[in-house]
């Protein structure tokens, strides 16, 4: 038994080490084989020949000529890693006249809360903060109201001893009792109202913004305020520009349709993707006085062919005094200090021959026949001049028969010396701000 195993054990030892040496020549003789001593990783070509993908029915210059036309794709791939040329989502909400609504303005649609509660706000460069009809509000004309209990993303009134209150115009001091919420007293087109300083989400095109502050109206009186609400696209702290800073970094444009046109065709596109690539511009002014105004600097105006002689001192802006000339959405036609409008209309006059008639707001009104006459007028800004387009200057009279030079002298109740570029005046244009490098640009754009 002893010799046996013995014997056994001597032919194992001996198969194994055969087993050994045949594998190690081979490996040594294989060129497919990795390299023992060798720590990186192997590279092969895909179709070489130790690759598995390697097909031996091809030759190799069929292979080289089939993977050489895979190579427009590639380079298409490569150019589009380019950052620049990537397309981006453009963050865009539709805009209508208010037409639908009876008032002079452009509404935007607006969802705020979760689900979703739709409002048709109307469009204002000129205040800061955003508000709607508050359930249960007192004196308001529209039925559709915010609910703050039925949304889910309420985020409740912002407290009165917040920094966020402080931040609202005519914000109230805390109460010694009672509620601690944030309440807000504003006037608004010969009428007051009372508001709570609220916190939900704010869906305008695509996007979101969570925890949103604007204002729940629970009172109106002295007359009415927009039905469904105003977003406020001014350049305070609570404005849309501000609250939106971390998504569209201070820039936005927005094209207003003919005011006769019922559709939301016309545009409030948010941000810098989607705006026009080559637009003229001019300079965009703060004036310390005003802070939320957009104001631009007017040097003159053009009729016809003439050159209007204007009182300087009535176009220029002033920090001091809170005067010059802003672009602003929510005024209706065009209006200028009472010297300037003066000019511009005697001068108006003087090319047309009239006759001349009033009608309300409306100094110089003339039978349509004349039409043919009125000369173009154009607005001169610092390095952009702008030529209103008829469409722009004149409007007609639900006959037809009368048309009326669409500005106007400021009102004589208002002590102001600002001259105002009003949304009948920016009809089909794109009107670009951008409070980062202080400019407005403006360019011709039909969106009726």
């Amino acid at each position: 038994m002893g010799i046996n195993t013995t014997i056994t054990t001597t032919l194992i030892l001996f198969t194994a080490t055969l087993l050994l040496y045949f594998s190690t020549v081979a490996i040594a003789t294989d060129s497919c084989a990795s390299q023992s001593d060798y720590s990186g990783i192997i590279v092969i070509p895909i179709y070489g020949n130790c690759s598995p993908f390697k097909n031996l029915s091809d030759s190799w210059d069929t292979t080289i000529i089939d993977m050489a036309s895979k190579d427009p794709l590639r380079v298409e791939y490569l150019f589009g890693l380019d950052a620049s040329l990537r397309k981006k989502r453009v963050s865009a909400a539709p805009i209508a006249s208010g037409q639908a609504f009876d008032i002079g303005n452009y509404v935007v649609r607006v969802k705020l809360g979760t689900p979703a509660q739709l409002f048709f706000m109307v469009l204002d460069t000129s205040t800061d903060e955003a508000w709607v009809p508050c359930s249960g509000c007192t004196g308001c004309s529209s039925s559709t109201t915010y609910s703050p209990q039925a949304s889910t993303s309420y985020g409740g009134a912002v407290a009165c001893y917040a920094p966020r209150c402080a931040q609202a115009r005519g914000a109230l001091p805390c109460p010694y009792t009672g509620s601690k919420a944030c309440i807000f007293n504003q006037s608004y087109a010969g009428s007051t109202f009372s508001a709570t300083l609220v916190q939900d989400s704010l869906r305008l095109a695509e996007d979101t913004l969570p925890s949103y502050a604007f204002g729940c109206v629970n009172s109106v009186s002295g007359g009415t305020i927009p039905a469904q609400g105003l977003l406020g696209l001014g350049r305070g702290p609570l404005s849309l520009v501000t609250q939106s800073w971390s998504l569209y970094s201070g820039v936005f444009s927005y094209c207003l349709p003919s005011f006769k046109s019922f559709y939301f065709s016309g545009s409030l596109v948010l941000g810098r993707t989607g705006q026009p690539r080559r637009i003229r511009s001019t300079p965009l002014l703060r004036n310390p006085r005003r802070p939320s105004l957009y104001y631009v600097n007017l040097t003159g105006v053009t009729v016809g062919r003439v050159q209007v002689p204007l009182p300087t001192e009535y176009l220029a802006f002033d920090p001091n005094r809170g005067s010059g000339t802003i672009i602003d959405s929510g005024t209706v036609i065009t209006r200028f200090v009472q010297p300037v409008y003066n000019a511009i209309r005697d001068e108006f006059r003087n090319q047309v021959k009239g006759p001349f008639v009033s009608i309300g707001s409306f100094d110089t009104c003339f039978v349509k026949t004349y039409e043919t006459l009125a000369p173009l007028i154009k607005f001169r800004f610092t390095g952009l001049d702008l030529t209103l387009p008829y469409e722009n200057t004149l409007i007609h009279s639900s006959y037809g028969a009368v048309a009326c030079l669409a500005m106007a002298a400021v009102p004589n109740n208002v002590n102001s010396v600002l001259n105002v570029i009003a949304n009948y005046q920016q009809q089909n244009l794109r009107i670009m701000f951008d409070t980062v490098n202080n400019r407005v640009g403006i360019a011709r754009e039909l969106c009726n």
